[in-house]
C-alpha cells in the first residue's frame, strides 16, 4: 500500500502485483479502504489496483449543487463536487497511478452513499471512467434524476452497478423516502439505453453491511 496527501484529501493505492489490470477509485472513510480491498481479495476477485480516497468533506465534495438540511439539525449541501473533480482528475489519478504496473486497462470509479452519488456524477464531468458502482448511493438528492435523464455522459459507460437497502426507502422524511424509486428509475433509464446495468436489491438499512455492498459491487464491475 501507498499512502499520500493531495490537500487535505488521503489517498491510498492498492496497487495489484500483475501490470496493466483495472483501476477502480472508491470515495470512503478512513481506514474502510484496506477492509474493503482485503474482502476483494478474499471474496476472490480479478486482479486490480484500489484507490481509496478518504478525508473528505462530504457535504461539499460529493454534491454537485447546494441543497438545504435533509434533516433538523444537520448541515446543508454546498455543492464543490465539479471543483473536487479537478483534484481528482489533475492531480489524484495522475499520482496514484504513478504506483500502478504498466497501464490502467480500465478505470471504475464507486462510492457508498453520497459517494455513490458522486459516481454517477462524475461520468458527466470526466471521461476518465469507464465503469460506475453506485452502492446505496444517495439518488435521493434533489435535481439529480433529472440532471441525468436531461444530460450525456462524457463517454457511455461499459457497466454500472447499484444497490440499495430494501429499508432505506421506509421513512417518513418526504425526500429520503424517494431512493429506491429515483434509483430503480436511474437503473432503467441506463438499461434502456442498452447500457448494461444490475440494481441488486440488499436486506437492510442504509447502514447495514457497507464494506460487504460495496464489495459486492466492485467485484461485480470486475467481472464484465
Amino acid at each position: 500500500m501507498h499512502i499520500f496527501k493531495k490537500g487535505s484529501k488521503t489517498v491510498s493505492v492498492f496497487p495489484a502485483t500483475t501490470p496493466n489490470t483495472p483501476a477502480i477509485y472508491l470515495h470512503t472513510f478512513s481506514g474502510e479502504g484496506r477492509k474493503v480491498f482485503e474482502a476483494t481479495q478474499i471474496s476472490g476477485c480479478p486482479p486490480f489496483t484500489l484507490v481509496s480516497i478518504s478525508d473528505l468533506d462530504w457535504n461539499h465534495d460529493m454534491v454537485p449543487w447546494d441543497s438545504p438540511p435533509v434533516f433538523k439539525n444537520s448541515k446543508p449541501c454546498i455543492g464543490g463536487a465539479d471543483d473536487y473533480i479537478r483534484l481528482l482528475t489533475q492531480e489524484i489519478i495522475p499520482t496514484a497511478e504513478k504506483e500502478i504496473i504498466g497501464d490502467s486497462r480500465w478505470r471504475g470509479i464507486a462510492g457508498y452513499s453520497l459517494a455513490g452519488l458522486f459516481a454517477l456524477y462524475a461520468i458527466y464531468q470526466t471521461d476518465l471512467f469507464s465503469r460506475v458502482g453506485s452502492m446505496s448511493g444517495s439518488l435521493w438528492f434533489p435535481g439529480m434524476k433529472e440532471y441525468i435523464f436531461s444530460h450525456e455522459p462524457k463517454c457511455r459507460p461499459d457497466c454500472m452497478y447499484f444497490s440499495l437497502g430494501d429499508k432505506e426507502s421506509k421513512t417518513r422524511n418526504r425526500i429520503l423516502k424517494s431512493v429506491r424509486q429515483n434509483t430503480e428509475e436511474i437503473h432503467t433509464f441506463y438499461q434502456d439505453k442498452g447500457i448494461d446495468t444490475v440494481f441488486q436489491l440488499n436486506s437492510g438499512n442504509h447502514y447495514d453491511h457497507t464494506v460487504e455492498r460495496i464489495v459486492a459491487g466492485i467485484c461485480w464491475l470486475l467481472s464484465r
